[in-house]
């Protein structure tokens, strides 16, 4: 099977864990995750599945969006509750001071990532550093905070959902948060509600998945992987041409039987979104790959033939 599962990932998985047990549920081996959650964060985690698991880089690379609660007046060693208790401070800070602290964050900052993090230092993680009690330095990193809302403050806790860019670690901008308040603050809790396309409301349990491949009805949840690209115009090749992008190689206007505009559902503006990209199918409608035009040329991005 080919095509990508959205996952609704549960405290006390890991990402590892979902794709274990989809291992099983689905009895195929090659399946991936597109992003790690911590094992106490729940949401949204798609799982690529056969030629999909080629999308597991670029699916990483997308925003997300978590929703957050924040707990001011404690610093942690993991950043987050579950953590060692490092400093315990009063949050004396009235509300407006808050809201306009976690605003601040908006745009583009610094992060400093956290040692409890998979992110790797002389060929060995952070977190197993981490747990030997060693501490490194890491350089900063630039990240984008795209929008925050605020649902609620009720001092010491404030709630809110953050869209961002890719690499941002939320427990970080918790604990950011804190130190600009000079009162602390960890992560109570997290929820990711949106990665790219995939939404929470379309997410599934593993223990749903599963009742679904005991009816054998796993194929029909799947998300092929051509749609993961709905603002990319599609493109047919000339039954003569077939070879071209059989064997991944480029190819010209005139080996193009047709194109079709991008799909209603990426909005009046997908075309230009694409930068040129296409979803390129042979003359049989099998989906080929991703190209990009350039000048009169078009060059293979990703291959997903079988």
């Amino acid at each position: 099977m080919n095509g990508v599962l959205n996952v609704y990932k549960e405290a006390g998985f890991t990402s590892h864990d979902v794709v274990a047990k989809l291992r099983g549920i689905a009895k195929q081996k090659k399946i991936g995750h597109t992003g790690t959650l911590d094992p106490d964060a729940e949401g949204v985690l798609p799982v690529c599945l056969g030629n999909a698991t080629k999308l597991c880089g670029l699916l990483s690379e997308k925003e997300k969006t978590y929703q957050a609660v924040l707990l001011l007046g404690r610093t942690t060693d993991t950043q987050d509750t579950s953590g060692k208790t490092l400093s315990q401070s009063p949050v004396n800070v009235k509300e407006d001071g808050i809201r306009e602290a976690v605003l601040s964050f908006l745009g583009d900052y610094d992060q400093v990532p956290p040692m409890y993090s998979a992110l790797k230092v002389g060929g060995k993680k952070l977190y197993e550093l981490a747990r030997e009690g060693k501490e490194v330095e890491r350089k900063p990193r630039r990240v984008r905070i795209l929008d925050i809302t605020i649902h609620w403050i009720r001092i010491p806790e404030v709630c809110f959902t953050v869209t961002c860019t890719s690499g941002t670690y939320i427990r970080t901008l918790c604990y950011d948060i804190g130190e600009s308040l000079g009162c602390g603050g960890c992560m109570k809790s997290l929820l990711r509600t949106r990665v790219d396309r995939f939404q929470l409301e379309e997410s599934l349990r593993l223990s749903q998945i599963e009742e679904i491949a005991r009816e054998g009805r796993l194929p029909e949840i799947l998300l092929p992987v051509d749609e993961v690209f709905p603002a990319y115009p599609k493109l047919w090749i000339r039954e003569e041409s077939n070879r071209l992008v059989h064997n991944g190689n480029p190819f010209s206007g005139s080996d193009v039987e047709r194109i079709l505009e991008a799909d209603e559902s990426a909005g009046a503006n997908a075309g230009e979104a694409s930068d040129g990209h296409v979803r390129v199918y042979d003359s049989s409608g099998s989906f080929v790959g991703i190209y990009r035009r350039a000048e009169a040329v078009y060059r293979p991005v990703k291959m997903f033939l079988s």
